[in-house]
């Protein structure tokens, strides 16, 4: 069975300006590692674009349509705050890195391919349900988990975060929702300051580990070994989505992390084991942060590496 590569020129096209660190050569970097001939075999889809009804499962319909009408003249973008911009191109992105991840959810549901990634950008999951922040503007993974709900009729879906800053916005839109699972690891202190261990959701369906800086791959491994994956086995999902960030990597330079390649191959082997026992192997990853060009081009193609063993 296959692995699906699912992306779009368009994501390319969301310009956040000059020495801002969620530019697009961030998804070029990916995307050149992935021309690798290791990875011939992948299956590459265009991303298409999420619809309003997909989108409004997750953001209230109001915010939607206000997101998709930000279209700021060529060359001329605009601060949503301090960290988060929007472009001519930025609204087509946003929906198609949703629409990305939903087309990933398609795939292992209806068999196509076994394990899908969607290499979109703007990341998702720290946008709120009527708030863009963190370079985030539609929480993609959260969109994915509830169209699979809504078109597949998966009533539990986990997403799982490996990014070095904690999802808050899916924490928010899962946390009061026993039949949605949140699990994170990631740097504390550090952005958005949200993620403590005692935040644990309706149902203990939330369940954040946070790691001091300069932890690396031994603590990074005794949270997901020793807490995350337990509670997401006994959660027992249908669906299993990775919010898949790189920014933990020892070489980014907005954390202080200190995980390595073989961190990430590790990480990808168990939760491809979690989706084994629990999902019929199906597991879609949608690509998060990221920072320094080789650390994610590298630690991205360990990760599909992994996904492809699926």
């Amino acid at each position: 069975m296959t692995t699906a590569l699912i992306t779009h020129p368009a994501c390319l096209e969301h310009d956040t300006g000059p020495y801002h660190p969620e530019t697009s050569e961030r998804l070029r970097a990916v995307l050149a590692a992935l021309e690798a001939p290791e990875f011939s075999d992948l299956l590459r889809e265009q991303a298409p674009m999420a619809t309003v009804e997909q989108l409004c499962r997750v953001h209230p319909k109001a915010y939607v349509e206000a997101m998709l009408a930000i279209q700021p003249a060529l060359g001329e973008p605009i601060n949503l705050d301090s960290d988060t911009v929007m472009s001519h191109g930025s609204a087509e992105a946003a929906a198609r890195a949703a629409g990305g991840a939903c087309m990933a959810v398609d795939a292992v549901m209806e068999g196509w391919a076994r394990a899908a990634f969607a290499a979109v950008r703007p990341p998702g999951h720290h946008a709120e349900p009527s708030r863009p922040m963190g370079f985030c503007l539609f929480n993609n993974a959260a969109v994915a988990a509830l169209h699979a709900r809504a078109q597949w009729g998966v009533q539990r879906v986990a997403v799982v975060d490996f990014d070095v800053h904690h999802g808050n916005g899916t924490q928010a839109m899962f946390a009061a929702d026993p039949d949605l699972f949140y699990g994170s690891s990631h740097q504390s202190p550090c952005y958005p300051g949200t993620g403590e261990a005692h935040e644990k959701g309706v149902a203990n369906n939330v369940v954040n580990v946070p790691l001091r800086p300069r932890d690396g791959g031994s603590a990074f491994r005794a949270a997901w070994s020793g807490i995350i994956i337990p509670a997401l086995e006994a959660f027992g999902p249908g669906l299993l989505i990775i919010s898949a960030g790189f920014d933990a990597h020892i070489a980014d330079p907005l954390a202080q992390l200190r995980l390595e390649n073989a961190d990430y191959a590790w990480i990808t082997d168990e939760l491809v084991g979690v989706a084994d026992r629990h999902c019929g192997g199906r597991v879609v990853s949608v690509l998060e942060g990221g920072y320094d060009l080789n650390a994610l081009a590298a630690a991205a193609a360990v990760h599909v590496r992994g996904l492809m063993r699926a």
